[in-house]
């Protein structure tokens, strides 16, 4: 009987435990960078996004990597770093003042509630009060205990703002950092990355190209939608005289990455209460600019931008984007289209692969 040698059950030995080391060390790393990973991401994100700007000053550089990377970082900065932050000083100071009227009473749900009910037909309102939802001093008693709970865990927030505004800023330093020396790399970094992956060069390719295809669709084309979104939606309601409308085109924005349902959920119920309230007109034109232009940009560009670049249905990307704000946070709406893509392009090529194996056994 052959006796095992043991030189190889030594190299054997070696290499599990190497490759057992390597696992402990990447989770360790993992474990370290996750308290900061939002920020790794978005400048990981914005490198890939802004790498063809970044040639393009290279280009005209002379091959100044340094200059050429300080050049983009300045546009990237310019151009979404600094609407980003104006825009969020005048969210801040809007929910401010929306908090301040709710509490004082100048802006009272139930009295809303109120006129919505007495315009309704008597079948519905017969509906309502199957429903148990007619009681209106119970309601108002609700939503006043829910502000008022909802204002003092602001209230001892308060305390931790400081801090928050800290990591905040350690986020945003360490995520422009990062963009610049991956924009000055980042050639490096990838070639360094596909060589590091223990998969065949085909194989490697293809989902290499899927993911950076779906990074920049799906960043781009949710970006764009939500932002034409909230943008028209705050137009519109800052014409009709709706109060805070930068509030609400950044509530719309944020649930425009929500497919076909996300914006309607904010200018439907406000053209609906603008109709049964009397200003029919202020209510048609809010319903047919919601529909024929809010709800237009969702169906014609978000497809054009996402869809048919990640080569998903709408169902898969509806449902994935869903499942990844729910899971992750506002990461999620770029990361779970990210993992559904990866799955169906790594599912695709196990098939063509168990195809063509097959197709030479018949062959042979």
């Amino acid at each position: 009987m052959k006796r095992p040698d043991p030189g190889s059950e030594r190299a054997a030995f070696d290499r599990h435990a190497f490759l057992t080391l390597l696992v402990v060390l990447t989770l360790a790393f993992a474990w370290v960078v996750w308290p900061y990973y939002g920020a790794v991401f978005w400048g990981a994100v914005l490198a890939l996004l802004f790498q063809p700007l970044y040639r393009r000053f290279l280009a005209r550089m002379r091959g100044r990597r340094n200059l050429a990377a300080l050049a983009t970082l300045a546009i990237i900065l310019l151009m979404v770093i600094l609407p980003l932050a104006l825009v969020a000083i005048s969210l801040i100071q809007e929910v401010t003042g929306t908090y301040q009227r709710v509490k004082s009473g100048q802006l009272n749900f139930g009295s809303y509630f109120a006129q919505i009910l007495a315009a309704l037909p008597s079948w519905a309102s017969g509906l309502l009060e199957r429903l148990g939802i007619e009681d209106l001093p119970a309601l108002q008693s609700k939503l006043t205990a829910a502000i008022t709970q909802r204002g003092q865990t602001i209230a001892g927030r308060a305390f931790d703002f400081g801090q928050d505004a800290l990591d905040l800023l350690v986020g945003f330093a360490i995520a422009m950092y990062l963009l610049f020396f991956l924009l000055r790399d980042g050639a490096g970094v990838a070639r360094d990355i596909r060589e590091a992956i223990p998969l065949s060069p085909a194989v490697k390719a293809r989902l290499l190209e899927r993911f950076t295809t779906v990074i920049r669709a799906t960043v781009k084309g949710n970006v764009l939608v939500a932002a034409a979104q909230g943008t028209l939606g705050g137009i519109a309601f800052w014409v009709l005289g709706v109060h805070a409308p930068i509030l609400w085109a950044v509530v719309m924005g944020f649930l425009s990455l929500l497919p076909a349902v996300g914006a309607a959920l904010i200018w439907g119920p406000v053209a609906l209460y603008l109709l049964v309230t009397g200003q029919v007109w202020q209510g048609i034109g809010l319903t047919l600019f919601g529909v024929f232009v809010i709800g237009l940009i969702d169906n014609v560009l978000r497809p054009i931008l996402v869809g048919k670049d990640t080569q998903l249905p709408d169902y898969v990307v509806l449902i994935s984007t869903v499942g990844g704000l729910t899971l992750i946070g506002i990461n999620g709406f770029v990361i779970g289209p990210l993992i559904a893509a990866m799955f169906v392009a790594t599912w695709q090529i196990l098939t063509s692969e168990r195809k063509s194996a097959a197709a030479e056994g018949d062959a042979g």
